[in-house]
C-alpha cells in the first residue's frame, strides 16, 4: 500500500479469481435485467437504478437485491487489505455498479469523490479514513472507457472543481484541469483485467470516457471508511469480521430515506 500513500491509488492484481468474477458478473447481469425491466430510474430505500436514454447506467446499493454482491462487499480479502489502512471497524458508504455499453454514454467529468461526502460534518478525515475500491468485471482500460487518473493529485486536498451539470454524462475535459493549474500530461489510464482491484483516495482527480471496445464494461465499486470517522453508512466489518446488511437500511446519501422509503420511480 506504499503506492496508495504516494500516488493516491494502487492496483491489486487478481484480487478476485476468475471463478469469483464469473459469479459476481452473473449477479451483476441479474441486477441489470431487473433494472432494465423498470424502464426508468427506480428507487427503493437506498437501492437505486439510474436509467437514461434507455440504458442502465448505475445501480446504488445492489447488495440489497443480491446475496452474491453482499458477500463480495464483505469478503475477507477486503478486510485483510483495508485493515492496515483504516482498521478493523469499517463502514461502507458506496456500493455501486457502473455499466458502459459499447458506444453508449456514461462519461464522467474529472472530479474528486470528496465532493459527494455530504454533509461534511458526517464525513471526517477524508484523506486518511476513506478508501474507494473498484473491481474490474471486464477489461477496464482506455479503449473500454476506463478511469483516467492524475497520480499524486490527492496531496492537493479538496479542489474547487466546478462542473456545469452532473459529473455523470459530462466529458472528461482536460481544460478543466488546466483551469486549476493541473498538468493533464500526467494523466494515466487504469489498465485492469477481470479480477483486478483498484483503490483510490477520495481526493484523487479522475474521470472516464466513452466505451469504444466491443464489450460491455462493468465495474463494481465499494467505498469503505473507518467507522469512527463516519456517522453514516452500512457496516461492512466489525473487528475484521463481515457484517451483512440488516433488516432496515442505514442513512447514507439518500436524505429522504425515512420520509420516502417505499418503492417509487424517479423522474
Amino acid at each position: 500500500m506504499e503506492d496508495y500513500a504516494r500516488d493516491g491509488y494502487a492496483i491489486i492484481r487478481q484480487f478476485f479469481s476468475l471463478s469469483d468474477i464469473a459469479r459476481v458478473g452473473a449477479a451483476i447481469d441479474d441486477i441489470h435485467a431487473e433494472a432494465s425491466a423498470h424502464g426508468r430510474s427506480f428507487r427503493h430505500g437506498n437501492l437505486f437504478y439510474k436509467i437514461a436514454d434507455g440504458d442502465v447506467r448505475m445501480a446504488q446499493w445492489p447488495s440489497w437485491r443480491s446475496d452474491v454482491l453482499d458477500d463480495a462487499r464483505t469478503d475477507a480479502r477486503f478486510a485483510a487489505l483495508l485493515g492496515p489502512v483504516i482498521g478493523g471497524d469499517i463502514k461502507q458508504i458506496i456500493n455501486q455498479i457502473h455499466w458502459k455499453r459499447p458506444g453508449g454514454k456514461g462519461d464522467f467529468a474529472f472530479h474528486q469523490d470528496s465532493r459527494f461526502r455530504r454533509p461534511p460534518d458526517a464525513y471526517r478525515n477524508l484523506g486518511a479514513s476513506y478508501v474507494q475500491t473498484g473491481l474490474a468485471i471486464d477489461p477496464h482500460n482506455a479503449r473500454s472507457g476506463g478511469m483516467r487518473i492524475l497520480p499524486g493529485s490527492h496531496r492537493l486536498g479538496a479542489l474547487d472543481m466546478e462542473i456545469a451539470g452532473a459529473v455523470m454524462d459530462n466529458s472528461a475535459a482536460e481544460d478543466a484541469l488546466v483551469a486549476l493549474g493541473l498538468d493533464p500530461s500526467g494523466l494515466i489510464d487504469l489498465d485492469l483485467e477481470p479480477g483486478d482491484l483498484a483503490l483510490w483516495s477520495p481526493y484523487l482527480v479522475h474521470g472516464s470516457g466513452t466505451n469504444h471496445a466491443d464489450h460491455l464494461r462493468r465495474f463494481y465499486i465499494n467505498g469503505y471508511v473507518r467507522a469512527a470517522d463516519c456517522d453514516r453508512g452500512e457496516w461492512a466489518f466489525r473487528d475484521g469480521a463481515p457484517v451483512r446488511l440488516g433488516a432496515e437500511p442505514a442513512l447514507v446519501h439518500y436524505e429522504q430515506l425515512h420520509e420516502r422509503p417505499e418503492p417509487h420511480y424517479v423522474d
